[in-house]
């Protein structure tokens, strides 16, 4: 590998670890909802608020980061972002109680925000056009290894906090199990803020802010002395003929220039939240539990589902700038949709039933004299059992008690349900997860790039959040096989727009898109 190519590799992988931190802050909470919902007593939709509640604030912190970087610089608003990251998981293991734990999340929300399009914005206007979608992508490879290692932290501080082992119970691993998993974030996200003061400013920001000298400088480093001076002449070109223009408004994005490429981004970042894929990723040991496998287990298949997040990332790494964006997003969505009515029909076909042996066995504190009622009783759907349940034993009792109860009396295909996750997950990451970043970086024109990206994010986190606040009810009044069964018919339709009206973008700069793309 080339001097060239080790540079800008460590500038985007450096860049990326707030990618890293976005997913390990957004998914580390699907280890900690039993513990807090049992701890602080918690409603279904109190349930859902602990999830979604960062994604709230990472919609209002990407609105004020795009308009901020564009000012103040990409560089010094992911220092900020760190900082953030690193108070929201001290604050959040600390919490003494719910409100605290939801205080400190928002500001985590924040920094998710800031991180989600600044780093892709950053390492888009650095890379070279032939290297861009892969290097864009490594922030999406950094999202999907954070995601990961938050289940196998959860999963190994669950394993070793039950554990004999002394120096667990030294640091109270088992009693402070769902703190821990909270507070490890605080360690990458310092190593975020020192690892920024060895990455430049983005030369094209530079470019903006008439810092001809040091983008040029920069951009030596990236690509050849006459290849970075003919980028340079583009940039400058481009930001010349934006001279006379008025600053940048809302109204803009919906000028008639503009009203492609701000529809396409708005529909992409829709499909990506309403397929479902935050509330599988970030309620994964949830959805397992639902399945019958017990705790422990649904934690290591929560864990499988972050490896397979991170392979098929991987893979879409590879073939981005191969094979086009268009490609890997129609064949991604047309999985996303056969794999989701995969998991209706597996949870359509499941019964319930609480055998004499079964409630025999079930711990001390269920009341197991007021379920002799509902014993042998075949139930073949979720929702009437769990309805059986709260008339059963009252609705707090049913509420505490479910995971354990769906696990002794449920039958199904728990593998046709494994596949089918796995399955979303895999399509999920190697088309419109990481692509979705890979085109918002290349469509709007740099005049307005961090504007832009900050509004169509902005909607992409709005739909994410209400796909998070409402997943647990969803569950409760739909059932499993019909919330699933909506969230495919979403990717069916979003695979019909991709084809007929996403445009492919590889293999051209920025400044050439812009000109094929804005009339």
């Amino acid at each position: 590998m080339s001097k060239k190519s080790n540079f800008i590799v460590r500038i985007a992988l450096i860049v990326a670890l707030g990618g890293f931190l976005l997913g390990f802050d957004a998914s580390v909470i699907s280890g900690v909802l039993g513990f807090i919902k049992s701890e602080f007593n918690l409603s279904k939709l109190e349930v859902g608020w602990a999830v979604s509640c960062i994604t709230l604030t990472a919609a209002i912190g990407m609105i004020f980061a795009g308009p901020l970087s564009d000012k103040h610089g990409r560089r010094k608003i992911l220092k900020i972002a760190a900082v953030l990251f690193t108070i929201s998981a001290v604050g959040s293991a600390l919490a003494g109680s719910f409100l605290w734990l939801i205080i400190f999340r928002l500001i985590g929300g924040l920094a998710v925000g800031a991180a989600l399009i600044i780093a892709p914005m950053y390492i888009a206007e650095v890379a070279p056009p032939h290297k861009r979608g892969q290097l864009v992508s490594f922030n999406q490879l950094n999202i999907v290894i954070g995601i990961s290692i938050a289940f196998f932290t959860n999963y190994l501080i669950l394993k070793w906090g039950n554990s004999d082992a002394s120096w667990a119970a030294s640091i109270g691993l088992g009693k402070w199990n769902w703190r821990w998993m909270l507070g490890l974030e605080a360690v990458p996200a310092i190593f975020y803020f020192l690892g920024l003061f060895s990455v430049p400013r983005s030369p094209r920001w530079l470019m903006v802010h008439n810092k001809k000298e040091e983008a040029l400088e920069v951009m030596e480093k990236v690509v050849s002395t006459d290849e970075a001076k003919i980028q340079i002449q583009e940039v400058e070109k481009s930001i010349s003929e934006d001279i006379n223009k008025k600053k940048t408004t809302v109204s803009d994005l919906f000028k008639k220039s503009m009203r492609n490429v701000i529809i396409i981004g708005i529909i992409v970042g829709v499909f990506q939240q309403i397929v479902g894929i935050n509330a599988v990723l970030f309620y994964a040991p949830m959805i397992f539990e639902q399945t019958g496998i017990g705790t422990d287990a649904s934690f290591i298949q929560a864990a499988l589902v972050g490896v397979t997040n991170l392979g098929f990332t991987i893979v879409a790494m590879l073939t981005i700038d191969k094979f086009g964006r268009k490609p890997l997003l129609i064949i991604g969505m047309a999985g996303i949709a056969v794999c989701l009515f995969l998991l209706s029909y597996g949870f359509s076909d499941a019964t319930y039933t609480l055998s004499k042996d079964a409630i025999a066995n079930l711990p001390t504190e269920i009341n197991k004299e007021t379920l002799n009622s509902i014993q042998d009783k075949i139930f073949d759907n979720d929702l009437d059992f769990k309805a059986a349940l709260v008339n059963t034993l009252g609705e707090e009792a049913a509420g505490t008690h479910e995971g354990t109860l769906i696990t002794a009396s449920a039958k199904m295909n728990t593998l046709l349900i494994l596949i089918g996750i796995i399955g979303f997950v895999g399509f999920f990451a190697m088309s419109i997860g990481p692509v979705m970043w890979v085109l918002f970086s290349e469509l709007f024109p740099n005049r307005i790039r961090g504007f832009a990206i900050a509004f169509v994010g902005f909607i992409n986190l709005g739909v994410g959040f209400l796909v998070q606040l409402l997943f647990p009810l969803e569950l409760s009044v739909l059932g499993n096989a019909t919330t699933f069964l909506v969230f495919g018919s979403f990717a069916v339709i979003g695979f019909l727009f991709i084809w007929f009206k996403v445009p492919e973008t590889k293999g051209k700069s920025l400044e050439e898109l812009e000109e094929l793309l804005i009339k």
